[in-house]
């Protein structure tokens, strides 16, 4: 007599933890930083009408806000959704979003000297902005290195897909460059001043170095492989980054250079912030005309609301920072004028990126997983006879 043996059931896999943050990617940090420029670039404007700073301020304890939030949930990503993250690192497309995590951390810690401390006081303030200073840009320099090495050894990008994406990790040390300076004013004078000093230029001349490496690969693909896809049009506003954030640069560390460093070296940074800073300004200006009518291309055909909306706004505040610096240094109208223009289409690109990402969010759609490429259509075939 044979006994029928039954199987065992299998068991049934524990859903996982914490779902909506399963598919929470690095890019989101872009919403921390986009929120972070609007205040302070609006506090350094040369124009400051009535209730100007109390916005400023309140925009930035929004930033600072989100950057607590996003780090939280980013930390159950990693915790409950390892799997995720490790692809997302694997993935040529996502892992440059690492370098937002940096100028998140920087962004705000860079707010927090300028317009922060009229919620938290100036002590508060000072040693937030050096915390957050000190840890964004260890993981700028650590993103400057990582991200290349993966794309060289594990990633293998072709030169078809090169893109404005892969200079994020690349301009995260300009901005720490440009916020260095507000803390050095934090520190005690002689050699302290003088070593950061000295090493916000040398993040600047990293930055600026890997990155005309890394742009021509960009414009000749644009220029050779015609317009990048409808949802990654936008990303074309990242080039204004660099340059934007390294006339900001330049600007500042002049500003703070009288009597920390030597005064020829003092004098030769006041020389640089304006003979630098006048040209790459103007090729910002060139690239924001191009890339806003490759948007308005993309946007006749269909394109609609994701994350890389929020190129519209970290790279827009760089160039609103970046003449403002110009026109303090130069003293020339055009530039604060300049400045002003510019804010205002950051703070119209600021909020039309909060509102979809917000509604995105309710909503669910910007938190689901993402939508599998459509399978390409199957050659026709006809007989012949």
């Amino acid at each position: 007599m044979v006994t029928a043996v039954r199987p065992l059931p299998r068991p049934v896999p524990a859903a996982p933890r914490f779902p909506s943050v399963r598919h929470l990617g690095p890019n989101w940090y872009a919403s921390v930083m986009g929120t972070s420029v609007v205040a302070t670039a609006g506090a350094g404007l040369p124009w400051h009408p009535p209730g100007l700073r109390t916005a400023c301020a309140t925009v930035w304890a929004v930033s600072l806000v989100l950057l607590v939030v996003l780090l939280a949930a980013r930390a159950l990503h990693w915790l409950h959704h390892r799997d995720r993250a490790r692809a997302h690192l694997l993935d040529p497309a996502v892992a440059p979003f690492y370098g937002c995590l940096a100028m998140a951390l920087l962004s705000v810690g860079g707010g927090a000297v300028t317009v922060g401390a009229d919620w938290t006081g100036g002590a508060a303030a000072a040693v937030l902005g050096a915390v957050l200073f000190a840890a964004g840009t260890a993981v700028a320099l650590a993103a400057a290195v990582a991200v290349p090495y993966l794309m060289a050894v594990h990633h293998r990008p072709a030169p078809a897909q090169a893109g404005p994406v892969w200079l994020l990790p690349l301009v995260a040390p300009m901005v720490a460059a440009a916020t260095g300076p507000s803390v050095v004013e934090l520190l005690p004078p002689g050699q302290p001043r003088a070593t950061l000093l000295y090493g916000c230029l040398a993040l600047f001349g990293v930055s600026l170095l890997a990155t005309l490496l890394m742009l021509p690969l960009v414009f000749a693909r644009l220029l050779t492989g015609g317009p990048l896809p409808l949802a990654l049009t936008p990303s074309l506003f990242l080039v204004l980054g660099p340059l934007g954030q390294s006339a900001t640069a330049a600007g500042r560390i002049a500003d703070v250079a009288p009597g920390v460093v030597p005064a020829p070296v003092a004098d030769g940074a006041g020389v640089l912030a304006v003979v630098y800073g006048v040209p790459v300004l103007g090729f910002a200006l060139l690239w924001l005309v191009l890339a806003s009518a490759l948007v308005g291309r993309a946007r006749r055909l269909g394109m609609r609301f994701s994350m890389t909306w929020w190129s519209f706004t970290f790279p827009v505040g760089t160039c609103v920072t970046g003449a403002t610096t110009l026109a303090r240094h130069t003293g020339l109208t055009v530039y604060a004028l300049l400045a002003v223009v510019l804010y205002g289409l950051l703070a119209a690109a600021w909020a039309v990126a909060a509102a979809g990402t917000v509604r995105g969010t309710v909503s669910g759609e910007l938190l689901a997983a993402p939508r599998p490429a459509p399978a390409a259509p199957r050659p026709v075939t006809a007989r012949t006879r």
